[in-house]
């Protein structure tokens, strides 16, 4: 099975529309074969999405990680009138769906290929990911415990993580790192907010 945290060019391309609409903003999304959730968008992204967007404040810019095709970064990017958002995956194939998506839907974010933080420098008001679960423990642990050193000191990392998928284990972890706040629980999906201690 090809995963999505996987390049591979011998995948036939069958590219999709997607649409997503929020208040009065309607998005359509160009998929393909090879990235995560390509038929539909992720109802955990969704509920990560709108579970911030209740809860927002004003910040200057965000950082996705594991962007996938855009789908957070673009509407973070509009909804909050941001210009500055970065979006990052290891997945090409993603990311150049990503750029396209971001002039389809009018918005200006910075889409790179970096493996978790690698290519990754300065400090975000905003980390937020659904993090890539079947990469394994230990990448999303990298990606969750990491994310405090590229935070601004009144930053924010929100996730979202299946109950099933380990939430309960990692939230453990997370509390002794962060100040934790369970945000939302939806259909076996955990929303969470963590600051910097």
């Amino acid at each position: 099975m090809n995963q999505y945290f996987i390049n591979n060019n011998n995948l036939k391309s069958e590219i999709r529309v997607i649409k997503y609409s929020y208040g009065s903003n309607c998005y359509e999304f160009l998929s393909d074969n090879g990235v995560f959730s390509k038929n539909k968008i992720d109802f955990g992204s969704i509920t990560l999405l709108e579970t911030y967007l209740k809860n927002k404040k004003n910040i200057q810019n965000f950082l996705d990680v594991g962007c996938g095709y855009g789908f957070l970064s673009i509407v973070l990017s509009k909804e909050l009138k941001i210009n500055n958002g970065v979006g990052v995956d290891v997945n090409l194939r993603a990311l150049n769906l990503a750029e396209q998506n971001s002039k389809l839907n009018k918005v200006s974010v910075s889409f790179k290929e970096s493996n978790i933080y690698e290519n990754i420098s300065g400090v975000f008001d905003l980390i937020i990911t659904n993090p890539p679960i079947r990469a394994g423990k230990k990448v999303v642990l990298d990606i969750l415990i990491k994310a405090q050193e590229y935070l601004n000191l009144d930053g924010e990392l929100w996730v979202v993580i299946r109950k099933d998928q380990g939430a309960k284990s990692i939230i453990k972890v997370l509390y002794e790192i962060y100040q934790l706040e369970i945000k939302e629980k939806n259909k076996g999906f955990y929303v969470f907010c963590c600051k910097k201690r």
